[in-house]
């Protein structure tokens, strides 16, 4: 179930080139919950496959996009 999240949550941010943010991902996505979308976001963004950033105060929003779109980044092979 765990891959199958990935590669759903790696189609959806690759197939746009403007950020998203986690709502938009979730509204996607069903039959997952929004701790292991959110989790598997957040591993992602540390294994390099996405980027993220928090906006906003507190807890905030993130905002989540393919590595390909950040000015100067080399497509992967």
């Amino acid at each position: 179930m765990q891959n199958e999240l990935t590669t759903k949550i790696l189609e959806i941010v690759n197939s746009v080139n403007e950020p998203l943010e986690t709502k938009e991902i979730e509204a996607k996505l069903k039959g997952f919950s929004r701790v292991m979308i959110l989790s598997r976001l957040h591993n992602l963004r540390g294994e390099g496959l996405i980027k993220g950033k928090r906006v906003g105060p507190g807890k905030g929003v993130w905002i989540w996009w393919k590595k390909s779109t950040i000015k100067g980044a080399q497509p992967r092979h």
